[in-house]
């Protein structure tokens, strides 16, 4: 299998889509103090990130 930049960067969308859901999935469910928020807040940051590669996807 061939990769190229274009699919790497789909690949790390999709990992980091999956680690931000899961990080927020820690704040909701696991931790109900204040630790939560920090979880999610990270979770959050993931998807803006996943967001960028997104973006980047086609213009490299």
């Amino acid at each position: 299998m061939r990769m190229n930049k274009n699919t790497v960067l789909g690949w790390a969308t999709l990992i980091m889509i999956l680690v931000g859901m899961g990080l927020i999935a820690l704040g909701a469910f696991r931790y109900d103090d204040v630790a939560g928020y920090g979880f999610a807040a990270v979770g959050i940051g993931f998807f803006a990130i996943a967001w960028v590669f997104n973006a980047l996807k086609g213009r490299v």
